[in-house]
Order: C-alpha cells, then structure tokens, then sequence
C-alpha cells in the first residue's frame, strides 16, 4: 500500500497540482483548513504532512500553521511535518525546525524539489518506526527513552524541538533519571546525528586533568605529544558534559570563553582553532544555588542553559516503573539459561509503590538481581528486595476510589491473563462496565494478555 500523506494548504490549485503530481508514488490526502487537517489526523494517521504556514482561515490568526504543527508534535509525535511558507525568510523556516517541523521548502512549489524533501521525510519515519517495532507493541519508544506517562511525551515534545537546532541544553534532574539517554536522544534527532557523540563524566576526572580532557594540549610542539580534547573529538557532534557542578571555577572561566566564540585553544598551544560542537550539560544539583554559593559562574550558566530540561523524577512518572521493570526484564531474560515467564502481581505492586529514589537506574538493577535470583522464572517482590511495600495513602477520598479502583482492575487482568470477560466477572461487574474502567484509567488490556501466575500457592495459571 501506497504510504500516506496529508497536503494542508488553502490554495486549492495548489492542493490539486500536488494530488495529481503525487499521485503515484503516495496516497494523498488534501485539506484546506486546520480542522480538516485535525480530521484526517484522528482518522488517517498520514505518515508525513505537508503543512503552510499561512492559512487562511477566517477569524483565525495567519500563522494558524505553526500552531496546528504544535498540535501535531505534541498529539502525534510519529507523523513529519514539513512547513511551506509563501516567501523565503530563512526566520520562518528556523522557527518552524525549533517547534518540530523536520524540513521545510517556500514557495511556488517545484515538485522534484519536493519529492525530494518527502522522501527524505518519510526515510526518518521509516528509521524511527522500525527502531520502535524492536520493541514490544504498545510501549512509546522515543530514541531510546521509553515512557507513555504525560510528563514523559512533554519530554519527547521538547526533544524534537530543540534538537533541530544548535542550542546550548541544560539538563537538570536526579541521579539515575537517565539524562545521558536524553543528551543522545537530543543528538539522534538532530541534524548531527551522523556525527560523534562524545560523553565526558566530569565528576570521574581528576581535577589537575580536566583542562587536558577537555582542551587537550601540544606541549613543546612535538606531534607525538599532541593530544586532542573532548570538545575537539566531538566536532561535528554533540558533547555532553555531565556533573558539570563539578568543573573547578578556573576550568569554567575557561569552558565560558570557548563557549562565546568557538574557539579552542589547546594547553600548549599558541593559536586557537575554530570547534563546531553542540554542547549538552548535565546536573543534579540546583546550579542557581551554586551561583548564590559563589561556587558556579553566572555567564557560564547563561551560555550552558539556553534551553533547560527538567527531567522528571520515575517517581512523578505513574505506570512507567512497571512499564520500565517490564522492558528490563525482557532484556535480562534473554541472558538467562532459563525462560524468564514474568512477574507476580504482588511485584507489580511493589514496583508501583515504591518511591525510586535511584530512579530509572535503581529499577534497572533491581530487576536485574531479580532475574539473577528468581527460582522458577516467576519474578516477585523479595527477588527485586521490596518486599513490604505498600502504595502511597491517598491524599483524597476521590483519589483513593480511584486507585482501589484502578488496582482492582489491573489485578483481575492479571489474575485472567488479559481476558477482559473472566476479569469482569471476578470483580463482580458487567463487560460493558469493565470497558468503561479500562478506559477510564487507559490501561492497555493487551499487555496482559499472556500466561502469568497467582500469588496464591497451587492455583493454576488461567487459559489465555
């Protein structure tokens, strides 16, 4: 089947000379207003969409594109968009490639230019599509990162808009909370993806060595002793330098200069050369605070926190942990001589009740032991060392309903391996309402629709 794309555009000679010009290499789709664009969205769900920057609807403000571009990052983060503007200010396109177009092209349309453009388009969904059929169906995968809670798909949002773009990126959350995923996320969606991406874990270099690490040096001008830095290696790439609290103030007087104008000078060296690098920082700390201390510099803050990312906490992040213990239970099961079948429910409780204080690389360890120590492929609580926990009280009455509610639910699913009849009538209520609590709390009856165990001793496994 033909791979299908969306034309948003108000000039319906436009829209016909592109439907009848493309016609044959794609299934194409027309609409001329936003909200016919929002129609073939729900309902066609276009691999790639084509979409002007002026529309001109009445009553509606004439960049009503960006805003419906906004709409689709955010609604449909699967789905390229590629802008169309009437002229060829270069300020529309860069806008339009921060807030998450992939490409861009202005006005009259030249169809082999296009063509070109969509082909490229529809190659990265293509790339990302198959990086995501790697994974188990029903689990967002964004670069690597994966998660489907909305603090998350607020994160991928903003990944793919700024990684278009050359900005400084400043990424602050707790340890464990997977910021060097993020830094290459940010990379792999850039348009430095082909180039290096080097990591520098500042906190694990010694500080007499870190201006050599980062800068390098050709002491004597001998060549055998020329030794290029971190900030080098990366040219054409991304750099992330991580703990960077932990750079000493000389160092960072140093890394403010490179910053402002791109250029490097080596230890040693007598001429400074031009680095085109993209630099990503990371910290746990509240490096404001560390201004106030007088222990971090003001204008490197500004330089390194163009754009600041607060990375959230797993704690903050709802059914992600188990979404998660899932991911990495499948992925050290593989190494393991026996089959791996899943974990209990009373595990899932406790993956869901636990704060997380080490976050995502806590979680990761933790089921890693587990499968190490689980003595029949059946994971449970003592084996990831959280036996004990308990959910978190409510804070409300409406909130504690909620979650009884929704506990309940996910049990009998898990007790009647996803069979959503079995389920209901386990609980006491009828299909039809069963659907509505599926819905209600958008649980995904399809993750539990495979063989899995009773905490009860003896009971056996229920028929899928």
């Amino acid at each position: 089947m033909s791979e299908r794309l969306l034309i948003v555009d108000d000039d319906s000679a436009i829209l016909n000379q592109l439907r009848w010009g493309l016609a044959e290499e794609y299934e194409v789709l027309c609409a001329t207003t936003a909200d016919e664009a929002r129609r073939h969205l729900v309902e066609s769900r276009p691999g790639v969409v084509t979409l002007d920057v002026a529309l001109d609807t009445p009553g509606r403000p004439r960049d009503e594109g960006l805003d419906l571009l906004d709409e689709i990052v955010e609604r449909f983060p699967g789905t390229k968009v590629i802008m169309v503007t009437g002229n060829t200010r270069r300020e529309n396109a860069l806008l339009a490639l921060r807030r998450g177009a992939v490409d861009w092209y202005s006005k009259p349309i030249e169809l082999p230019e296009l063509r070109n453009i969509l082909k490229r388009a529809f190659h990265i969904r293509a790339i990302e599509s198959e990086r995501d059929s790697e994974h188990p169906r029903g689990r967002r995968l964004y670069h690597r990162l994966i998660g489907e809670s909305e603090p998350m798909q607020r994160l991928f949002s903003t990944i793919q808009r700024v990684a278009a773009t050359d900005a400084a990126v400043l990424l602050q959350g707790e340890t464990g909370s997977g910021k060097e995923l993020i830094a290459h996320a940010i990379h792999d969606a850039s348009p430095r993806r082909d180039g290096p991406f080097v990591p520098v874990h500042l906190g694990a270099i010694p500080a007499g060595m870190l201006e050599i690490e980062l800068f390098g040096n050709e002491r004597g001008g001998d060549p055998q002793r020329l030794r290029e830095g971190r900030l080098e290696l990366a040219s054409g790439g991304t750099v992330l330098l991580d703990e960077i609290g932990e750079l000493p103030l000389p160092v960072q007087a140093r890394l403010t200069h490179f910053l402002r104008d791109r250029r490097l000078e080596r230890d040693g060296g007598r001429s400074g050369r031009e680095v085109d690098v993209r630099v990503v920082a990371a910290t746990p700390i509240d490096l404001a605070a560390e201004v106030q201390a007088g222990r971090f510099r003001t204008d490197l803050l500004g330089q390194l926190g163009v754009v600041t990312i607060a990375v959230p906490p797993l704690r903050d992040r709802g059914e992600d942990a188990r979404i998660l213990a899932e991911y990495f239970l499948e992925v050290f099961g593989r190494h393991q001589p026996r089959r791996i079948k899943g974990f209990t429910q009373a595990a899932l409780r406790s993956i869901q009740a636990h704060a997380w204080p080490g976050n995502v690389r806590e979680l990761e360890n933790r089921v890693h032991r587990a499968v190490v120590l689980c003595a029949d492929g059946y994971v449970r609580s003592e084996d990831l060392g959280l036996e004990g926990e308990t959910p978190a009280v409510s804070r409300t009455l409406q909130t504690a309903r909620d979650e009884i509610e929704k506990s309940m639910v996910l049990d009998a699913l898990v007790r009647n391996a996803g069979n959503v009849t079995r389920a209901a009538r386990d609980i006491d209520v009828s299909r039809p309402t069963f659907h509505d609590l599926v819905r209600k709390h958008g649980i995904e009856v399809e993750r539990y629709r495979k063989p899995g165990p009773t905490d009860a001793p003896g009971e056996a496994e229920p028929e899928s």
